[in-house]
């Protein structure tokens, strides 16, 4: 029998909050923005404390990948908190529609709060395949287009912090300005004001324009790549503050953007097309979010490009190139080919010292990820690659003791 769900009514879009897991920082405060001057009273949800692992665990069958548990147990310890009226409170989860687990995410979610007791609170699932569909809730043109702009401004902002902050001579002032123009794109982006490429490509030179004069002292340091399943990549809550352990041990970390995700997974769906067929309809809206992201793809590296200080982006096109003859395109679950690929990029863009995060249950990423760090080694001596495991029973001591391990080799290179 299907699982019934409480639907997220008209009504309910002018009393309730939707409160929204965290993950991307800079480009879910844009986002937040973007849906209430769209009528949504979103919340990103920033509880991290142990608390949240123990309601993961408690609600959550353990074989279960690792980001689910976070995620389910983050909005259930809110939920719980007393912050939050009840009977006025949904909750918003993506799903993805493919072989990725995270498609049952919603389920697992409803379940849980079942047992906890919250089953009249509604879930909004975000989605571009119609799996979902609730009145209260639509994904308009006009809101697509809007969401997609923030996550091409939070790559060209949260790119340009991790290549000028470690440098920067007044400390402070990196974040600064990432805060400064968090709020400014926000309100560029909402439902009010005009959308236009033109204007979007305007404020991405802009951006970098500003970035570059940040008073920077180019001083030799270790970089360091992150990849990963894109929770456990991108959440302080997943990595445990990673991308700040790295900071604290003087590293320049650079993180590949979310867009060549995107890509990938837009990309994929035209191949699916393309070998099976579909309707003329889904060709279409995939087809414009492709052209959507490369457009801004193409725009973010001319802008990076015209400062010899900061390294662009990749080309996704060079990405899938990277992967040829070292992985199969046909590998497409969770981050497939392109996790594989992303260590290539980073290794030819001089970020040779990787960190690959591992969540508990995810078997797509220890394939494309674990499982070809000897094939990458092969190809790319100078690789030096430390896969590190996130789940509720692994330290932090442990998992950053592996990490200095690496970080001792990547400083006898940098000497050498």
């Amino acid at each position: 029998m299907a699982q019934q769900h409480v639907e997220f009514t008209k009504e309910m879009k002018k009393t309730h909050t939707i409160l929204v897991p965290y993950m991307l920082e800079t480009h879910f405060d844009i986002l937040v923005e973007v849906f209430r001057s769209f009528g949504y009273k979103l919340e990103v949800l920033k509880n991290r404390s142990e608390e949240v692992v123990q309601e993961g665990l408690m609600y959550v069958h353990n074989d279960t990948c690792y980001p689910a548990l976070l995620v389910i147990g983050q909005m259930i310890a809110a939920l719980k908190s007393g912050k939050y009226d009840v009977s006025k409170t949904a909750l918003m989860i993506t799903q993805t529609g493919g072989g990725c687990r995270a498609s049952n995410y919603i389920h697992l979610l409803r379940k849980a709060l079942k047992k906890a007791g919250f089953e009249s609170v509604p879930v909004i699932s975000l989605n571009l395949s119609g799996l979902e569909k609730n009145s209260g809730f639509s994904l308009t043109f006009p809101l697509m287009t809007r969401a997609m702009a923030c996550l091409v401004y939070g790559d060209v902002l949260m790119l340009l912090k991790n290549q000028v902050r470690p440098y920067e001579v007044n400390k402070g002032e990196t974040i600064a300005l990432v805060e400064k123009y968090t709020a400014s794109l926000a309100s560029s982006l909402s439902a009010t004001s005009h959308f236009s490429f033109k204007s979007i490509y305007k404020n991405i030179d802009k951006i970098v324009a500003d970035f570059a004069k940040i008073e920077v002292n180019k001083t030799p340091k270790v970089k360091v790549g992150v990849v990963g399943e894109i929770y456990v990549k991108y959440s302080s809550l997943g990595n445990n503050n990673l991308e700040e352990f790295l900071a604290s041990e003087d590293c320049e970390v650079m993180l590949p953007g979310v867009m060549g995700f995107m890509l990938f997974k837009v990309d994929n769906r035209l191949d699916d097309i393309r070998l099976y067929g579909g309707s003329g309809l889904k060709k279409a809206v995939c087809q414009f979010l492709f052209d959507f992201f490369t457009k801004f793809e193409k725009a973010m590296i001319d802008s990076f490009s015209k400062y010899p200080n900061f390294v662009p982006p990749m080309p996704y096109a060079h990405t899938k190139e990277n992967a040829k003859g070292v992985i199969g395109y046909g590998s497409k679950m969770g981050e497939g080919w392109l996790l594989t690929a992303e260590m290539i990029d980073l290794v030819k863009m001089g970020y040779e010292n990787i960190v690959c995060a591992q969540p508990f249950g995810c078997l797509p990423n220890h394939i494309v990820g674990k499982g070809m760090v000897r094939k990458i080694r092969e190809l790319y001596p100078n690789a030096n690659i430390v896969p590190i495991d996130y789940d509720p029973s692994a330290t932090r001591v442990n998992q950053e003791n592996r990490i200095k391990l690496m970080l001792s080799i990547a400083r006898e290179n940098l000497e050498k």
